[in-house]
């Protein structure tokens, strides 16, 4: 028997070697393709709390390191005391996170993936709203939550037609807060579509609108907000102008041009302390802190009284002030060798302890022959006699005495060099008063206010003691955006855990019971999105309200013989058995 040729063409081509299938040829994505495959990786919504997490990490460095914008000098410490690392964390931005090329890119992808998350799931929502609930389903029994309930047959009473049924069943749909649309009508087995809990997605929704908010006016805030620190001495004033501020930290895009020129002056300052005997322990604690002061909200207004406290800010034109601090202030006269007052004035100390134990340094420049600079210690209320170490037994202003050390010299405020108002560098001076020089400290208090220095240097006089506060001024222009937005956000989280979104469906047909008698079924079925523990308490819910509604005729639940013509064909009205919820039972 002969072979049969093989056949020809393209049709008939070989087999390849090995019997092995070619590989199918993938088609390239291009430019296009690559750039919607980009976006849709970045508009996922895994992608939008990966983006949030590599956020939070990436400010970790801002609170480790020091940060040029609010403390360059630090900065500057950190570099001569670490050079090599240092150099290294300057190239790479880490003196400046909040403003460095890898934190904004992070911040602008998330910005831009919670927009694309966001506004075409806002505008899918929109449309599932506007359109009507979907259709009856085929096979009731299928869903998660399914009844079956027979009307009428109560004592010789008619039972309701169907149409009947369909309508006080969407009638009482309705009063419980469901979209409804009536379906088959006309037929033998109408039904009605329902759903619930729309709200639940507006909630999502709002909710992530709202971190957008928050990333906005977080934004602003950085771009167009301010702070800044000031002392101030009872009886003084501050303006808020760019050389009234003893340190300023302005946003990135902010100018100081743009500050509003109010002023606020500091008239009395009065600190509540504890003086209950009962409790030593607790003895000169402090209670309350007040500050009064006059504001004048631009040049020329009509001045106003306003009292300051701590976690009561004082508010001028959305600039925030809050009194984070005070002290005592001594006033100083110090005329030099040749006579003249080289400085008169409150001198700002710093607290050390709980009786306000406060640390001086002064530096007179002005001085002459040489320039003058005094270190020392105020104590508000102090004790110790000849031998005795002094110190202060109450932080209230009752024996004040200042215990100073006096240097002359070079004071190297002329080099332009920046010195910090709070430390004396006395390595270029010589020492003229001190506890272990042979002239000895110099004490000033009431009994002796005048203290004459040695080799003709001039005289230091302790005329007062005043009282100063420090402020802490903000300027954020983002805070009720970002208020109104976290209180969205919170709204909008509760509404997506607390609503339930459920979709129910019934259909009525005329049917009979075990024995015979006539009624009409009423056929119902839930089905929730996603997981929903009370969608069986709505069902059953449901059942009472069926239960009242149609009462007078009589209902029942029906049992796997009831039939009925719903759907149009003779067919088991399912009830609550296990075969009839099988999927697939057909």
């Amino acid at each position: 028997m002969s072979t049969p040729a093989p056949p020809s063409g393209p049709a008939a081509a070989p087999p390849p070697a090995g019997n092995r299938t070619p590989e199918a040829e993938l088609p390239a994505l291009g430019p296009l393709g690559m750039a919607r495959w980009a976006w849709t990786q970045l508009t996922k919504m895994n992608t939008a709390l990966f983006l949030l997490l590599l956020l939070a990490v990436a400010a970790v460095p801002g609170s480790i390191f020091p940060q040029r914008i609010q403390d360059p000098a630090a900065v500057q410490d950190y570099l001569d005391t670490n050079p090599v690392l240092g150099e290294w964390l300057d190239r790479l931005q880490f003196f400046d996170v909040f403003s460095s090329a890898w934190f904004s890119a992070i911040y602008i992808l998330l910005f831009v993936s919670l927009v694309g998350c966001v506004l075409p799931r806002a505008a899918k929502h929109w449309r599932a709203w506007r359109a009507e609930p979907p259709r009856t389903p085929r096979r009731l029994e299928r869903l998660p939550e399914h009844r079956s309930l027979l009307i009428g047959g109560r004592d010789g009473a008619p039972a309701p037609a169907p149409a009947d049924v369909v309508a006080d069943a969407a009638r009482l749909l309705r009063r419980r807060g469901y979209r409804v649309a009536v379906r088959d009508t006309g037929t033998a087995a109408p039904s009605v579509a329902a759903e619930r809990g729309m709200w639940k997605e507006v909630g999502n929704i709002v909710f992530h609108l709202a971190l957008l908010g928050v990333l906005v006016s977080v934004a602003v805030g950085s771009l167009f907000g301010y702070k800044g620190q000031r002392v101030v001495v009872e009886g003084e004033s501050f303006v808020n102008t760019l050389i009234g501020y003893d340190s300023f930290t302005p946003g990135t895009n902010y100018d100081a041009d743009w500050l509003e020129p109010f002023s606020v002056r500091l008239d009395r300052f009065e600190a509540e302390f504890n003086r209950d005997t009962t409790n030593p322990r607790n003895y000169g604690a402090p209670l309350d802190f007040t500050a009064e002061v006059t504001v004048q909200d631009a040049p020329g207004a009509e001045p106003r009284e306003e009292v300051l406290k701590v976690n009561r800010p004082l508010n001028v034109g959305g600039v925030k002030s809050y009194l984070v601090g005070n002290g005592y202030a001594p006033v100083i006269r110090v005329t030099d060798g040749n006579g003249d007052v080289a400085f008169e004035g409150p001198v700002v100390t710093v607290p050390s302890d709980g009786v306000y134990t406060s640390s001086l340094v002064l530096k007179v420049p002005d001085a002459r022959p040489d320039q003058l600079g005094l270190v020392g210690l105020l104590l508000p209320t102090a004790v110790g006699g000849d031998g005795e170490m002094p110190r202060s037994v109450d932080p209230g202003l009752a024996n004040p005495r200042l215990i100073l050390s006096a240097y002359h010299g070079d004071l190297g405020l002329d080099t332009g060099a920046p010195q910090n108002v709070y430390v004396l560098d006395v390595e270029q001076l010589t020492e003229l008063n001190a506890m272990t020089n042979e002239n000895g400290a110099i004490t000033l208090d009431a009994t002796a206010p005048v203290y004459e220095l040695p080799e003709g240097k001039g005289t230091v006089e302790f005329l007062d003691v005043k009282r100063y506060v420090g402020l802490d001024i903000h300027y954020d222009p983002g805070k009720t955006g970002a208020l109104v937005s976290f209180v969205l956000a919170f709204t909008g989280l509760l509404m997506s855990l607390f609503i339930s979104r459920r979709r129910v469906w019934v259909r009525a047909a005329e049917g009979a019971d075990e024995d015979g008698r006539p009624g009409t079924v009423l056929e119902y079925g839930l089905l929730a999105r996603g997981e929903d523990p009370r969608l069986s308490a709505e069902a059953e819910r449901l059942g009472e309200l069926w239960t009242g509604q149609w009462e007078s005729a009589g209902v029942r639940e029906t049992t796997s013989g009831t039939t009925g013509t719903i759907g149009g064909a003779a067919t088991a009205a399912a009830g609550t058995s296990p075969a009839a919820n099988r999927p697939g039972n057909e």
